[in-house]
């Protein structure tokens, strides 16, 4: 079980909101005054894009400090509507206070559930309940990265009964789409590694491992693999366009 917050937890939030009515208000800040919710658009993207990094650093000090710029946009955001009279930072904290209770019956309920994969699949199928049936990618961004975009759309159709009953199924639908690219004429080409990719983040469910982190990882470890072999290379006057496919291959995979 989860700690109980002390009395005295949650304060330096509502000093938080002070700051910020103040910087809002009469005699405050002209630069946040003037905002507004469009303009303050791309630093909201900014800082979430921030705190993976900080997420995938293990810098818990870092991500402390991104979690906190993450934060204000939040409590910007409300500030400008309280300003509009539409809505409060109050109301936002009721409106994700419910939903996590409708979508948690087997915490605040009687539902039973046996993995943290079928929560989320039981999440889905609350939410078409509460929203009614609309299309699978339905109010998806399109900006969303495409695999974090296929995911979501996965676990929608999840919910509505659409899934791999299996790991074996899933990773032999990946088999089939490779075989599919592997013959497939150029003009199918794009068509079927997009079906590749899709097949893969569907396989990442099946596995408990979010496809977009996945590959976030293995980015960063290739660039960091590619810089040690380059350094060592050049140390050694080499070019790295001079090395044959398999001397490249040799020396990438020494370089741990």
């Amino acid at each position: 079980m989860g700690s109980v917050p002390s009395k005295a937890e949650g304060t330096r939030l509502l000093h938080l909101l002070e700051v910020m009515h103040r910087l809002r208000g009469p005699g405050g800040c002209p630069w946040d005054a003037e905002q507004t919710h469009r303009s303050l658009g791309r630093h909201l993207l900014e800082e979430t894009h921030e705190t993976l990094e900080a997420i995938d650093t293990g810098d818990p000090s870092r991500l402390r400090e991104e979690l906190g710029d993450l934060l204000l946009q939040v409590v910007f955001h409300a500030e400008i509507a309280a300003a509009e009279g539409t809505f409060d930072i109050d109301d936002v904290a009721e409106g994700i206070t419910a939903k996590l209770v409708r979508r948690h019956p087997h915490v605040f309920g009687d539902v039973s559930v046996e993995s943290a994969a079928e929560v989320l699949v039981n999440w889905e199928r609350i939410k078409t309940e509460e929203k009614g049936e609309h299309a699978v990618d339905d109010q998806i961004p399109s900006t969303l990265p495409a695999l974090a975009r296929a995911s979501k759309v996965q676990r929608r159709a999840a919910g509505s009964g659409f899934d791999w009953r299996t790991r074996e199924a899933a990773m032999e639908k990946v088999r089939e789409e490779l075989a599919e690219l592997d013959s497939a004429p150029p003009e199918r080409t794009e068509e079927e590694l997009g079906d590749v990719l899709f097949a893969l983040a569907a396989l990442g469910r099946r596995l408990n491992v979010d496809p977009e982190t996945a590959l976030r990882g293995a980015t960063r470890r290739f660039a960091e693999r590619f810089e040690r072999m380059r350094t060592a290379v050049r140390s050694e006057g080499v070019a790295l366009e001079s090395l044959s496919d398999e001397e490249f291959m040799r020396r990438f995979r020494s370089a741990r």
